[in-house]
């Protein structure tokens, strides 16, 4: 059972048509917006913990680096 009740296949048609009918590109733009909306709006919540900022890396690889830094001192 997929999302609402509807099926894995019915799904794919769907995510089908909408390439079809907005292109990959509009389709990106539209997700990058909702990504810059979603930061904006957990910045502005005052978030203490955001998710890791720099694109590829993860909150561990920061941690370690603290981590790391600590050790040294």
């Amino acid at each position: 059972m997929g999302l609402g009740g509807l099926s894995i296949g019915k799904l794919l048609i769907v995510l089908a048509i909408l390439v079809l009918l907005f292109g990959t590109r509009r389709l990106k733009g539209l997700g990058t917006d909702l990504g810059d909306t979603i930061r904006g709006f957990r910045k502005s919540m005052g978030d203490d913990n955001p998710v890791a900022e720099t694109p590829g890396e993860s909150i561990d690889a920061q941690a370690r680096v603290l981590e790391e830094s600590a050790k040294k001192s």
